[in-house]
């Protein structure tokens, strides 16, 4: 393990397409979506302590989920949950690990990964981490993981890259496009020359310091102003005073999409982004109607391809149902089809509208 290896694990997101087990208060990286018995948090946790020392792995977080975070990752450092005032996107998110690691350690090189993807083999997770750290270690650099795609899912951005790499397995990123409807998706798989968006990126803490200063200014300066903050007493206080000021915007979009040297490593690890109630579908084991049934006490009778997500001490009969979604918690019952999954969103909305914050 290397002392100058970090990660920033983000996990202040609310999750509202996992609705109604995600809440506001309680969102989905905090719940066993999968019925695994670990919450995505937990899992993403353990994939970067096997590889990064537990001193070097960082939360940021929503400051109303830190007690949350406390209690679900007991062997990390209290002092590595960094609570945001506000969200903000990504963008100042990384800003804020960025300058308080470059007033720790100037030579700190740091992986900035969500808290609520899937990923099955933590091997080759591993591996590529370990190859995205050597290179942006030896070139100012920015490293993004991009994974073969295996279908055209409008659901993902997507990276193009140029086909001859500059190292082993390395290769410059020609453009980033967000969400393509269906027919640009097929024609980007069909070509070989994109991968999907993975939202993981590797770089040292110096150099995207240096791109903040150079296309997020305003953003940088305000950081900057109170830099010498981080890391003591000040630093809440200090955080109040900068959120307010800083524009609500990605790092995609802020930095990625613009610098000129960001690199992609294509890489295959069993990714997903866990976005959806249809992808959590797709990694629970099904039964022999293809219905993933999360709970101890679901009874399904001439029923098929349903994704069920209910209590254990709940008895739910289903009979037939077809191609749905049936999640049940203590105060919401979702009866959806699944094919409809997209407008889950709008749903909460709808709810937010008639019967306010309760349900959320």
């Amino acid at each position: 393990m290397n002392k100058h290896h970090y990660v920033a694990i983000m996990a202040g997101g609310i999750g509202s397409r996992f609705w109604p087990m995600s809440r506001t208060h309680y969102p989905k990286q905090f719940l066993d979506i999968l019925n695994t018995g670990k919450t995505l948090i937990q899992w993403t946790y353990d994939r970067f302590a096997d590889f990064i020392p537990v001193e070097n792995i960082f939360v940021v977080t929503s400051e109303e989920y830190s007690g949350i975070v406390a209690e679900q990752l007991p062997d990390l450092p209290v002092e590595n949950i960094l609570g945001e005032p506000s969200r903000k996107n990504t963008a100042p998110c990384i800003a804020y690990i960025s300058f308080k690691l470059m007033q720790k350690d100037p030579l700190a090189s740091l992986i900035v990964a969500p808290s609520d993807h899937l990923i099955l083999d933590n091997i080759a997770f591993k591996k590529v981490c370990l190859e995205a750290l050597s290179f942006v270690n030896k070139h100012n650099a920015f490293i993004t993981l991009g994974i073969q795609p295996t279908q055209p899912n409008t659901g993902y951005g997507y990276i193009q890259f140029e086909q001859h790499a500059v190292t082993d397995n390395v290769y410059k990123v020609k453009t980033f496009t967000e969400k393509p409807n269906l027919e640009l998706a097929k024609t980007f798989v069909a070509s070989g020359e994109f991968l999907w968006n993975a939202g993981i990126f590797v770089w040292q803490v110096k150099n995207i310091l240096t791109a903040f200063e150079h296309y997020l200014p305003e953003m940088h300066e305000v950081f900057a102003a109170d830099k010498d903050k981080f890391n003591g007493p000040e630093e809440k206080k200090a955080l109040e005073a900068i959120y307010p000021q800083c524009t609500n915007i990605s790092i995609d979009f802020g930095i990625m999409e613009k610098a000129n040297n960001v690199y992609v490593i294509p890489s295959s690890f069993g990714w997903s982004d866990l976005g959806t109630w249809n992808s959590a579908y797709e990694n629970i084991n099904k039964d022999s109607n293809e219905n993933a049934v999360a709970g101890n006490n679901v009874m399904v009778i001439e029923a098929r391809n349903n994704m069920v997500h209910v209590p254990d001490e709940k008895l739910v009969l289903l009979q037939g149902l077809e191609d749905y979604i049936v999640v049940d918690t203590k105060d919401v019952l979702l009866i959806c089809q699944k094919d409809r999954e997209q407008e889950i969103k709008e749903y909460v909305a709808e709810v937010k509208r008639k019967k306010g914050e309760k349900f959320l």
